[in-house]
């Protein structure tokens, strides 16, 4: 696992984030204005666009040139949630975040790394945002993603797609520093689950948070 900080020298937060096989470019942009529902309400907004580039995998995905799919739609919604999750305040004017994750090379855990290098990409973009606005810096928490499923019979961790696609069961698991949970996704693929194997995915996954979210605070310098 890397993440590389203002990968993208132009964004005003950017992180480059490679887990396993899995490579996500992160870039988030501070634009003037918010959507129309919140206009005049001086408050700010934050919303996430995700995009899987045409040869991230094995065989060659078509550009969405007409508007995300159901698949892409759902990812970017987890991916705002979570992210403003991690705000604490969006008291910092009519301004609107836009978090933009890339999928470079995908191998499983697209969403899940998405949201692990764009909360770095963010906390850079809120400091850039205070910087020069003089509010107060609105991030709040770091907040990062991770995969875990049951594949064979046991719990794995960060599912790469050849075990997400054998994988009885696959769930997604969003976290706030340090042991608060955003989203649990848990679903049976190909068989039901207990709550023993509940709490043994639960378990390995707040072990990766934990990476997760040292790696963060060391490239933020925390």
């Amino acid at each position: 696992m890397t993440l590389e900080r203002a990968a993208n020298p132009y964004a005003e937060g950017s992180c480059l984030a490679r887990i396993g096989g899995t490579l996500v470019l992160c870039t988030a942009t501070v634009e003037a204005g918010v959507p129309g529902w919140r206009r005049g309400s001086g408050l700010g907004w934050l919303t996430a666009e995700y995009a899987m580039l045409p040869r991230s995998t094995q065989e060659r995905t078509p550009r969405e040139r007409t508007g995300p799919g159901g698949r892409t739609q759902e990812i970017q919604r987890l991916i705002g949630r979570s992210l403003r999750a991690a705000l604490q305040t969006f008291a910092f004017g009519e301004v609107t975040l836009r978090v933009d994750c890339d999928v470079l090379q995908a191998d499983g855990g697209t969403r899940t790394a998405a949201i692990t290098g764009a909360a770095v990409a963010l906390a850079d973009a809120c400091t850039w945002l205070a910087d020069r606005s003089g509010v107060a810096n609105p991030f709040g928490s770091l907040v990062a993603a991770v995969s875990v499923g049951i594949v064979d019979g046991e719990a794995r961790l960060d599912l790469s797609y050849a075990e997400d696609r054998a994988a009885a069961v696959d769930a997604n698991i969003v976290a706030l520093y340090p042991d608060r949970y955003v989203e649990v996704q848990g679903t049976g693929e190909g068989a039901s689950f207990d709550r023993g194997q509940l709490d043994r995915m639960l378990a390995l996954a707040d072990r990766g948070l934990a990476h997760l979210f040292a790696e963060q605070q060391r490239v933020l310098g925390r």
